[in-house]
């Protein structure tokens, strides 16, 4: 098992701590249903039935004490129970505000008053087990058998300058706009000891978006991930919030099978038990129930990419195929984007004798995919590139420089001309006038479903088109996977939704799909896909694709 890791001393000549406006504090704390934090404490591990008197729990960020009743409670229990003294260091938890410090102690004494303990000797055990102190910026934490809690949300425009500059330095999680939630998850992590586990209900956001790169990277490389519970309908909290919350339980240890749990808004307390249960139950892959659905995956996912979304059942389906199958790219696939020319109103036209022929590049836009049949609209790139990839020397170009003399004032207005003034009639991105000749799969940037459109070659692609190329694949077949919604299952897992449900069908995220080889599919099979391809049928791409990864059916979302 993976020793605790010390703590990252703080860098010489950092800032000190400022004070957090205790305005801004209260911003970040929302107040945890009793029933869901007695949840957490059984998913962790931390019961009665064990002799707890040994073990250390902590809370770093404990409010106004919803998780130390419930654990001060099972402690006494467990002691009593076992024969065995309160630890007096059995239990630690911090906060920053005062306040909540003396309402934390307050209710611990008297827990430990009504399960039987003397009032003195409780009043001293919750002076010891809370106390005032900033969790994030502590030199030492002492390490823990459990950590768990509902660390707060607090945005970086919420926590003056100073001190979110000494988060960063002590935290090398903390990249980005991150919330300082990540913070917690770092020093919670990194003080458990070996075996301990992790249990935190928070917002799931840093699972998917970059600034959660580097905490998925520590979780990939250090921890293993018990298990996950997307509690986004369930009533979680004391107040309405929008957080979109989750429960992850991590482990110091390798990783082992994970348990996934989708929450429905009829989650209650009374079922809060066979949740549990059932992610103790190693046998048991799946589970349908009134109030959740459930799915075992053998390993969880690897690397800093985003972690997938969807139902456990669909989860459980892309690990599958994630050991089965490669990445598109795996098989011979390029994927890219478009060119971004920063200035489309100068470098894109409909003139075709605008400049010097050789100068016109075939542009193929969104508009000419619409409908699944390219259909070129006219549209050329005046193209300041040579092919060996240089700026054209303009004065062999006489039209050109005068065209774009005309335009200087907006080109060299631009941050890539700005930047290096010499080069102010560049586009932002290089051509490769190569990629023009070649046969393409193209891919609109938003759209609410998949949409490949085959290009057969002539034109170069704009930035909101995404493409891709290959030499191993007949692109007619590989389009009939993509279109299927196989392939559609892979982008809603990995992708950002916009209003409305409009998907981003981005260059990170088509590469996240899985393919079979494309020698390793037997004739009939790369007829029905290219067919159901030609005839843009989406449910007979979707059979053809199932037929060529042996999968059943597709399950719901």
């Amino acid at each position: 098992m993976t020793p605790p890791t010390p703590p990252t001393p703080p860098t010489p000549g950092a800032p000190p701590a400022a004070e957090i406006p205790a305005e801004s504090v209260k911003h970040g704390e929302v107040f945890t249903r009793r029933w869901v934090v007695d949840m957490i404490l059984d998913l962790v591990g931390y019961t009665p039935d064990r002799d707890l008197s040994a073990l250390t729990i902590t809370d770093p960020a404990c409010g106004g004490g919803a998780f130390l009743v419930a654990v001060v409670e099972r402690l006494s229990r467990s002691c009593r129970a076992f024969g065995r003294a309160l630890p007096p260091a059995g239990v630690q938890s911090f906060d920053l505000l005062g306040h909540n410090v003396e309402i934390s102690r307050g209710k611990v004494e008297e827990t430990l008053v009504r399960e039987g303990w003397e009032r003195a000797a409780a009043r001293e055990l919750a002076a010891d087990w809370v106390r005032q102190g900033d969790y994030l910026l502590q030199e030492r934490h002492a390490p823990a058998d459990f950590v768990v809690g509902n660390p707060p949300y607090l945005r970086i425009e919420d926590v003056p300058a100073p001190r979110m500059e000494s988060y960063r330095r002590r935290n090398r999680t903390m990249t980005g706009r991150s919330d300082i939630y990540v913070g917690f998850y770092e020093q919670a992590l990194r003080a458990l000891k070996p075996g301990g586990k992790l249990g935190f209900i928070c917002p799931d956001r840093w699972m998917r978006n970059q600034y959660g790169r580097e905490l998925r990277r520590l979780i990939s490389e250090r921890y293993a991930v018990d298990a996950l519970i997307v509690m986004h309908d369930v009533d979680a909290f004391e107040d309405k919030v929008s957080a979109y919350p989750a429960i992850t339980v991590v482990r110091n240890g390798p990783q082992r099978a994970a348990a996934v749990v989708d929450a429905a808004r009829e989650l209650r307390q009374r079922h809060a038990g066979e949740l549990v249960s059932w992610t103790r139950d190693a046998g048991s892959v799946s589970r349908e129930h009134l109030a959740f659905r459930a799915a075992r995956l053998p390993h969880w996912f690897e690397g800093t990419q985003s972690w997938p979304t969807g139902s456990p059942d669909r989860l459980a389906l892309l690990e599958e195929l994630g050991d089965r199958f490669p990445t598109l790219e795996e098989t011979g696939v390029r994927v890219g984007i478009g060119v971004a020319t920063g200035a489309d109103s100068v470098f894109v036209t409909t003139d075709d004798d605008l400049v010097e022929a050789d100068r016109l590049l075939p542009l193929s836009l969104v508009k000419d995919a619409r409908t699944g049949e390219f259909a070129w609209t006219g549209h050329y790139l005046v193209n300041p590139w040579t092919e060996d990839g240089d700026l054209v020397d303009v004065e062999e170009y006489p039209r050109l420089a005068a065209y774009l003399e005309a335009h200087r004032a907006v080109l060299e207005g631009r941050h890539v001309a700005r930047r290096n003034p010499r080069r102010w009639y560049r586009t932002i991105d290089k051509v490769d006038a190569r990629l023009a000749d070649r046969p393409k799969l193209l891919f609109p940037d938003m759209r609410l479903e998949i949409h490949p459109t085959l290009e057969r070659g002539g034109h170069y692609p704009h930035h909101n088109l995404y493409y891709m190329v290959s030499g191993e694949w007949d692109l007619e077949v590989l389009g009939g996977i993509l279109l299927s919604r196989l392939a559609q299952m892979f982008v809603e897992a990995y992708a950002v939704r916009m209003r409305g449900g409009t998907l981003r069908f981005q260059a990170q995220y088509l590469r996240r799909i899985r393919v079979p080889r494309p020698d390793a599919l037997r004739p009939e099979a790369k007829a029905a896909l290219a067919d159901a391809f030609r005839r843009r049928d989406v449910e007979g791409a979707t059979r053809a694709a199932l037929r060529a990864y042996g999968v059943r059916r597709l399950p719901d979302r």
